[in-house]
């Protein structure tokens, strides 16, 4: 397979261009402007970031993608998916008071913020996965699932389950509904939390296939009839279902790529990764760490597989941060095995985060044709 291109610039500037339009400048210079934008609805796959989280990306960014789409005739509106644990963004309306608090609303981006997959996370649509070996279907938020143009804009980071936090994980796990969300983390069936169940009867009138029903004011699943679709888990109005995340972290990794390329398929799609405030962990989290590594810049390309790649080896590539929870790692004369691994390999996901295996997402999308981890740096 041929070397996919991934344009590449760092975040120095003069006095005569800001950053803004510097990322403008590296998009053109992608063949950004060779899309055809013009009367298409455009989701611009973002995460706005839990309340209480501040390494999320800055919506200056987002409004000069999406200035620069109108200007090309475009439809553009920022979107993601509710989340499946309990947190600010579970549902669309706790979704959009976060996302505006974080500054994603339309008097500072430009544009509508829509919450794909609706009001209480059951506005999907099943998508069919290309050489799909753990998903044949995807249940990806509506508004997702009907655009014509996919532009990711990933914030690159760590994950506790999938290790890295890319294109991938932000198109994927990000654009997958609450269903779609329970199918990628879970093997199996929902855990019910008894002390928090009041018996209300909205799993059982809402499961499709009989498997839940309220005995002595309290749910209980038929587990030879639960399929595990995450349905009862987006509609319990007291979260007494949750997912139990079983699956295998690699498997996890695989699943999400088999979501990505259920969106992108058949759609153009543009990714652009920002290697910048990379934090240990997830911008789900109400809260975010010292960055573990110093800000490299900012990464794009047609091919969301390349892209992350080019990511993960840049920040592979740098020095540490002494003082960051990485420093700490480094410092730790009882590293378990699986760390002192990872050092070795200069793996600085599997350092932070030992049990992920976030290059397995990767080889099974390269596997399943989305795209190459081969590519040419090209740099602004």
């Amino acid at each position: 397979m041929e070397k996919a291109p991934v344009y590449f610039t760092n975040l120095r500037t003069n006095g005569e261009e800001s950053l803004l339009q510097k990322l403008e400048r590296l998009m053109k210079k992608a063949g950004f402007e060779n899309i055809d934008f013009e009367d298409k609805f455009v989701a611009v796959k973002i995460h706005f970031g839990e309340p209480g989280n501040l390494a999320y990306l800055r919506p200056n960014w987002a409004r000069t993608v999406c200035d620069y789409i109108k200007r090309l005739g475009g439809k553009p509106f920022l979107t993601d998916c509710n989340t499946l644990y309990v947190g600010g963004r579970k549902n669309a309306l706790d979704h959009l008071d976060s996302a505006y608090v974080n500054g994603y609303n339309p008097i500072a981006t430009g544009v509508q913020t829509i919450i794909a997959d609706g009001l209480k996370g059951l506005d999907e649509r099943d998508l069919p996965v290309p050489n799909g070996e753990y998903c044949k279907t995807a249940k990806i938020g509506s508004a997702l699932a009907d655009a014509d143009i996919i532009i990711s804009m990933s914030h690159v980071k760590g994950h506790g389950s999938a290790g890295f936090g890319g294109v991938l994980k932000n198109i994927g796990m990000g654009g997958g509904s609450r269903s779609g969300k329970q199918i990628m983390h879970s093997e199996g069936t929902p855990a019910i939390y008894e002390d928090l169940c009041v018996g209300c009867r909205t799993c059982e009138k809402n499961c499709a296939h009989d498997a839940i029903h309220v005995v002595n004011r309290k749910a209980v699943i038929d587990e030879e009839k639960c399929l595990g679709c995450g349905r009862c888990i987006a509609v319990c109005p007291k979260d007494a279902l949750q997912t139990k995340w079983d699956a295998g972290n690699d498997v996890l990794s695989c699943k999400i790529a088999e979501y990505t390329y259920a969106i992108i398929n058949g759609k153009p799609n543009f990714h652009i990764a920002f290697v910048l405030d990379v934090s240990p962990d997830c911008d789900c989290d109400g809260h975010n760490d010292l960055p573990i590594i110093p800000d490299i810049g900012i990464f794009c390309g047609f091919d969301p597989v390349a892209v992350d790649q080019a990511c993960a080896d840049a920040v592979n590539a740098q020095t540490y941060v002494e003082s960051s929870v990485l420093g700490d790692i480094m410092r730790d004369s009882r590293k378990k095995a699986s760390r002192k691994e990872a050092i070795e390999k200069n793996d600085v996901f599997k350092m932070v985060h030992p049990n992920t295996k976030w290059e397995a997402g990767l080889a099974h999308g390269e596997k399943m044709g989305m795209g190459t981890r081969t590519y040419e740096l090209i740099t602004l």
